[in-house]
């Protein structure tokens, strides 16, 4: 059946693909036929960063490069002081092939449409390390070293390094400007950021010319990427040692000498989290700010912390044994969950704003997300893990074929498709695509530019159905 689903899946993804001027320069978010479109008939960046990884590794990259350059020139080049516009250097959350003035262009959304009106935070996080994934598979340093390029680049880190009124070196975002693009609790430091924006310095960080406009870049990048990792490994990490240390803080401390740097009550421990966490295992916790704590176990930015090596090797080991013995939990039947646990009762109410899309459960709050599947891959192969990968995959192949490739899963184990899922959403396409192609040959990981080696040796992954995704500008 896998060869069967996998040829089916390329051919789904390839009908996903826009043009701009006869050359492909993304894929749509769904192709659901039924449900209104809205934004879904758009290119999301962050969507497209997975359809791009499965065009690499099969060898296709012209539409990435060309998706690349068109980012590029949509980026925000003008600094404004006008707070309804976009800030320069960011990247669009999604663009469309519309008509004007008779004739095709890409229009970009910074937010200005999205529902809350919430610019994206992670555009130029993917966008790098597309970029970076980019050129380790296809050695084209040419595409990169680019000056429009390395201006965008450039731009990128002045938008996210620029000090602020802040003394972390997490980034301050706020509610809805990432994948968790509704009000779910994670205004502050949430992980998924954090971990985005580790990888993202690392990509800058070897995609800048050894330039003198690009050396105060490099050195930022890396001093950042230094604290960065620090600062998480730190402080958000919990297991149960560091939960029994936390049981016994000391609070309202002051100065130099403070253990409890963020003045975390001990009160705020949840009951569930002492019973649920099993010897030897640990995770990031969601969120970490002054006198705040979220100790929901979020997806993205534990598999992403581990994937780009963010956590450190005893770290990793102990991510991969809670999703070992918190199974049911953390992957279930259709993988994996978002968030653990749904927020529910009063919770729900005043974190969510009452959102019924977000109910507990559902969509953001303990959704089950099947694009997640190429994040648990590349973990798996980096951890020696591929037992754990291959049970999440015979689970899941049968079920999204007959549901239709839907965007997520509903229920604490994720057996009901979700009540407002698009069908045949790509990006939930495309990350069962990475998954199959990591499975069949695990070096392809290096390819991704997640394990620090460069490459551009071709992968010996099931074949895609022939195909021409455009050619490279």
């Amino acid at each position: 059946m896998t060869q069967t689903v996998y040829d089916n899946a390329w051919r789904l993804l390839d009908a996903a693909v826009i043009h701009l001027d006869g050359r492909a320069v993304g894929t749509v978010a769904a192709r659901d036929t039924i449900v209104q479109e809205i934004n879904y008939d758009q290119v999301f960046t962050r969507d497209f960063a997975v359809s791009a990884f499965a065009y690499l590794l099969a060898g296709r990259s012209e539409i990435v490069a060309n998706f690349l350059l068109q980012m590029v020139r949509l980026q925000r080049t003008e600094r404004e002081f006008d707070c309804f516009k976009p800030g320069e250097g960011l990247m669009p959350a999604s663009f469309k092939v519309a008509a004007v003035g008779g004739e095709d262009r890409l229009v970009a959304d910074f937010g200005e449409h999205a529902i809350a009106r919430v610019p994206p935070v992670d555009s130029g996080f993917w966008w790098l390390m597309v970029l970076r994934a980019y050129v380790r598979t296809t050695g084209d340093r040419a595409l990169a070293e680019r000056d429009d390029v390395q201006a965008a680049i450039r731009m990128v880190l002045d938008l996210c390094l620029t000090t602020r009124f802040d003394m972390f070196p997490t980034m301050l975002v706020p509610d809805g400007s990432f994948m968790i693009d509704r009000r779910m609790g994670v205004y502050g430091y949430p992980i998924d950021v954090q971990a985005q924006f580790f990888s993202a310095l690392q990509a800058a960080h070897g995609l800048l010319v050894d330039s003198s406009e690009n050396g105060r870049y490099i050195d930022a990048a890396r001093t950042r990427q230094e604290h960065l990792a620090y600062h998480i490994r730190t402080y958000y990490w919990l297991d149960l040692e560091q939960i029994n240390r936390m049981y016994r803080y000391g609070v309202e401390e002051y100065g130099k000498t403070a253990v409890n740097q963020f003045n975390i009550y001990p009160e705020t421990i949840p009951p569930w989290l002492t019973d649920w966490l099993p010897e030897a295992a640990g995770y990031f916790a969601g969120n970490l700010g002054p006198a705040r704590m979220d100790y929901r176990y979020f997806a993205q930015g534990n598999l992403l912390a581990v994937l780009t090596g963010l956590a450190t090797e005893p770290q990793s080991a102990a991510v991969v044994r809670l999703l070992r013995e918190r199974y049911d939990d953390l992957v279930g039947e259709v993988p994996l969950k978002l968030s653990f646990p749904a927020l529910e009762g009063q919770d729900w109410a005043v974190l969510t704003g009452m959102d019924p899309k977000n109910r507990a459960w559902s969509y953001h709050n303990g959704g089950n997300w099947p694009v997640l599947l190429w994040l648990l891959a590349g973990v798996c192969v980096r951890t020696g893990a591929m037992d754990l990968l291959e049970s999440a995959l015979h689970s899941v192949e049968s079920r999204l074929v007959r549901d239709e490739w839907p965007e997520y899963y509903d229920g604490r184990r994720g057996r009901l498709v979700g009540q407002q899922a698009r069908k045949w959403q790509t990006w939930s396409v495309a990350g069962y695509l990475v998954a199959r192609q990591l499975v069949r040959d695990p070096g392809c990981l290096q390819r991704l530019g997640f394990d620090g080696t460069a490459t551009s040796a071709s992968c010996g992954a099931l074949s895609p159905p022939a195909g021409d995704a455009g050619e490279a500008p």
